[in-house]
């Protein structure tokens, strides 16, 4: 999530992004990483949210009656959220593609037939039927800027929907990453997609140490690391680059990179990690390969289904969308990993407006590239002196997220 203007309507081009872009101003080596970054941003980025929605939920406990303002991205988040029956959900996203996503998610969940149909659109491939299903159930209840969307031509001139009949997590800026991380990997001899063939924890330990660890070792490996622009596909904007390159030495990722990689192979069962067959699979396990996210498993749907209307999608970003809202009517706040590519300015604002919305008891979780909070120093300590930084379950529930990509993982709750 950037704090660009949020675009018009899902087809078009962000105006102030497209006139930043076109500005003949002189331009630093980090201007053109900034704009770089803000370009490729402004397509899909996550066909699935890459933090893990359990460890949210162990932060938050959420309660019937709670209120909750979260970030889009991918959706998966949101769903899993709405398994505990919150009273309200607001999702904001300055992404037309990721609203579009959303909205979808959510639409499949209530106009589907059954559970099996859920799966089959949201974690199956090559599955031609996804299509059909779209036409038949979901795009007639739909509104219209949503299905124009999906009806709508990608560059390859075929309906953007199509993707739910292939792999759409084989999509997005991530997926490209992933596909060319993979590539990368076999020009050096090693097939990632073996990983997924370990069968213990120590298979998937020896697999790192025999195969993927050695490879940031290689030259051109950690010359790719040190370069910004080759981290923007796992949506890493200069700023987080330099907040993880500074727990470096030589400044450069490789190091930090083969740590959090480390994380994902070694510290969780295959079984139980579907992060990990995203990254290695490059799709969700079958049934008797492993476990589903949440929101995609059995004893969920029925909660999610019932639970679809209490959600509102909105094209804005956090601090817009607080603002419209009355004071104390908000219970928990998911910022994702925004707040590292803010300004000072930006945090202030955003935390004047959470601290003015919360009401007693709100809990804020967010994630950042490094380990420490960013907050200390950055947001007016009248601010942050009205909020308590748990520091135990911060650490606890960090170690806990299968995604293993971000360094920490931070909950404040607000002070009586």
């Amino acid at each position: 999530m950037t704090e660009l203007a949020p675009d018009a309507g899902f087809g078009r081009k962000n105006p102030k992004l497209k006139s930043a872009l076109l500005q003949h101003k002189p331009l630093s080596l980090a201007g053109l990483s900034e704009r770089l970054f803000g370009l490729l941003f402004s397509g899909l980025v996550y066909p699935q949210i890459w933090e893990d929605p359990i460890v949210d939920m162990a932060a938050m406990q959420i309660r019937a009656g709670h209120r909750i303002v979260t970030i889009g991205s991918g959706g998966c988040n949101m769903l899993t959220y709405l398994s505990a029956g919150p009273a309200h959900i607001d999702v904001v996203d300055l992404n037309p593609h990721h609203i579009a996503l959303n909205r979808l998610k959510l639409a499949a969940f209530r106009h589907l037939p059954s559970h099996k149909d859920i799966v089959r659109f949201l974690a199956a491939t090559d599955t031609q039927s996804n299509v059909q299903a779209f036409d038949l159930f979901l795009a007639p209840k739909l509104d219209a800027a949503t299905r124009a969307y999906w009806n709508g031509r990608a560059l390859d001139g075929r309906r953007r929907i199509g993707v739910f009949g292939r792999n759409i997590y084989r999509t997005g800026l991530l997926g490209r990453f992933i596909a060319a991380s993979h590539l990368l990997a076999r020009l050096h001899g090693i097939n990632p997609e073996q990983f997924v063939q370990a069968r213990s924890m120590r298979e998937q330990r020896q697999f790192f140490d025999d195969k993927l660890a050695p490879l940031f070792d290689r030259p051109v490996i950690r010359w790719i690391t040190g370069r910004k622009s080759s981290l923007f596909g796992l949506g890493i904007p200069p700023q987080q680059f330099d907040e993880l390159a500074s727990l470096s030495e030589e400044k450069s990722l490789a190091a930090v990179l083969r740590h959090r990689l480390e994380k994902l192979t070694c510290h969780f069962p295959l079984r139980e990690n579907y992060f990990a067959w995203q990254a290695f699979a490059r799709r969700y396990p079958l049934p008797h390969e492993g476990e589903l996210p949440a929101y995609l498993q059995a004893e969920n749907h029925e909660a999610i289904r019932n639970h679809g209307d209490r959600v509102e999608v909105h094209h804005a970003s956090f601090t817009e969308l607080l603002a419209r809202k009355a004071a104390s009517s908000v219970d928990r706040y998911v910022l994702l990993d925004a707040q590292d590519w803010m300004t000072d300015r930006q945090l202030n604002d955003l935390w004047t407006e959470i601290t003015r919305t919360a009401d007693s008891g709100a809990v804020v979780i967010f994630r950042t590239a490094a380990e420490a909070s960013i907050l200390p120093g950055r947001v007016s300590a009248a601010l942050l002196n009205q909020w308590h930084y748990d520091a135990d379950a911060s650490i606890k529930l960090g170690a806990d997220d299968r995604s293993a990509i971000y360094g920490g993982f931070h909950v404040y709750r607000k002070k009586a």
